[in-house]
């Protein structure tokens, strides 16, 4: 019974980073792109589509590196679980 909370918590974890990876960087493209670039900072239509891209791109590995780190904290609790038994 243990394998099967530790695979609803690890599809969990998986459908959480999914949701983060698809949502994310696209909302915070259009976001940044209207509110703070164009909209705060005045830049030309081509420049804002730009530096939105690059908010995207830091916004996706940012995500990628969270999930690394959850995931290896999470594969090395439930390592040190199963060596107790």
């Amino acid at each position: 019974f243990r394998n099967e909370g530790s695979l609803t918590s690890t599809l969990r974890t998986l459908l959480f980073f999914t949701t983060l990876m698809i949502t994310l960087p696209v909302g915070l493209y259009f976001s940044s792109k209207a509110y703070v670039f164009e909209g705060s900072l005045g830049m030309s239509d081509r420049d804002s589509y730009f530096y939105a891209a690059i908010v995207a791109v830091v916004t996706v590995h940012v995500v990628l590196a969270l999930f690394v780190y959850v995931a290896w904290n999470e594969g090395s609790r439930q390592w040190r679980e199963g060596k107790q038994d």
